[in-house]
């Protein structure tokens, strides 16, 4: 009909164009259809491919890295058990010899013979070096003189008394004259005595020109040189015998009330490769003049290397409780709580713990803790901190 009411206006020429054209737009329909269907499915697709790939990237980036597995060494692990912790007080000293001496001039003079050095063995009663003897040889001899001097006149006062006693006595002279002569006596007497003083002053000179060690030890130090000419008191040679050492710590008054005497002590000495013992021996029943300190003096157990004047600091045992305890390394205080990183199914774990006394056990300081079962398995420090979590395991050959 389109094409009968067409052709009424157009004729048959348009009534055939308007069929071309239904012709046309009746077959360009479904192909444009099927084509936009087509790039929606294209576009549709190619979303999909960006987002799957968005998300896989996404979630390449958010996957957590595999967890490394640590090792552990003997170095770095220690196992909390119940031990007896030796509680006390931190000491501090010097090394000092009990038995020490310095060998001083006793008279003005020229040294002479002086070979020891510092390092020489020397005994007691050992001459080490002589002051110049002459002047005080002379002195002697003169004051020798004057004994005998006093001696003679002595003798011829005590002749002139017999003989008057029997002048007196026989009624040739008067008791005056024997009461002189006793007089005369006494004093010469009396002069024979100073006399022989004087020579005992002398012949100490001379005995003091040798200087002698008074106790066996070595040669720490010397002072002088031979030909020098020294004073009276003058400081020779420094003698130690390193045969009985003791260390001299000062403590304040609060913590001098715990010390008794024979308590234990671990002390560590510079340049001793172990820990050496020592025990209390004496303490100053006085405190010092200005800091107030109490001196304590304890008795090293005597040891090849040690020296006198050596620094040694460590722990005065003045009581011993049974507490659980870690090395000290083990616990941190890198949170605000202390805690111990522990092992547990070849993870580490953070445990608070709560710290206690500290102390010695097995040359190791310790600490009573509170938080962690006995047994349980801790790092010491030189592990380093480590997330929880993280993989160990022990090396081989270490034992737990």
């Amino acid at each position: 009909m389109a094409c009968s009411a067409a052709s009424w206006f157009l004729g048959w020429d348009g009534c055939r164009w308007h069929a071309a054209r239904w012709i046309e737009s009746d077959m360009t329909r479904p192909l444009k259809t099927a084509l936009t269907l087509l790039v929606l499915t294209t576009a549709l697709l190619l979303a999909w491919y960006g987002w799957s790939a968005r998300q896989t990237a996404r979630q390449a980036r958010t996957a957590p890295a595999p967890v490394p597995v640590i090792e552990l060494g003997a170095l770095d692990i220690a196992r909390a058990r119940v031990r007896e912790l030796s509680a006390g007080l931190p000491i501090s000293g010097t090394l000092k010899a009990v038995n020490f001496a310095v060998v001083k001039a006793r008279v003005p003079g020229e040294l002479q013979g002086l070979a020891v050095r510092e390092g020489d063995t020397v005994r007691a009663g050992q001459v080490i070096a002589r002051v110049e003897p002459t002047e005080y040889a002379e002195r002697l001899r003169q004051a020798q003189r004057q004994v005998d001097a006093a001696q003679a006149q002595a003798d011829i006062a005590r002749r002139q008394h017999d003989n008057n006693r029997a002048l007196v006595e026989q009624g040739f002279i008067s008791r005056t004259a024997l009461d002189t002569s006793a007089a005369n006596l006494d004093a010469a007497r009396a002069n024979v005595r100073a006399a022989q003083a004087g020579a005992e002053v002398a012949r100490k000179a001379v005995a003091d020109t040798v200087l002698k060690a008074p106790i066996g030890g070595q040669i720490a130090q010397r002072l002088a040189q031979p030909g020098e000419r020294v004073a009276p008191e003058a400081r020779i040679v420094e003698i130690v015998d390193l045969s009985r050492l003791e260390l001299e710590a000062a403590l304040s008054p609060a913590d001098s009330v715990a010390v008794r005497v024979g308590q234990q002590a671990t002390l560590a000495v510079e340049g001793a490769p172990e820990p050496v013992a020592a025990t209390v021996a004496r303490i100053n029943p006085s405190a010092q003049a200005g800091s107030r300190g109490v001196l304590v003096y304890l008795a090293i157990e005597p040891r090849a290397g040690l020296r006198q004047g050596l620094f040694a600091q460590g722990q005065l045992a003045t009581a011993r409780q049974q507490a659980l305890t870690v090395p000290l390394s083990a616990v941190r205080t890198d949170k605000p709580v202390p805690y111990v990183q522990v092992v547990e199914n070849g993870r580490v774990a953070h445990r608070p713990v709560e710290p206690g006394a500290r102390g010695t056990a097995e040359g190791e300081t310790v600490v009573a803790v509170a938080g962690v079962p006995e047994g349980a398995l801790v790092l010491r420090a030189a592990a380093g901190a480590l997330r929880e979590g993280t993989r160990v395991r022990l090396s081989a050959g270490t034992a737990p």
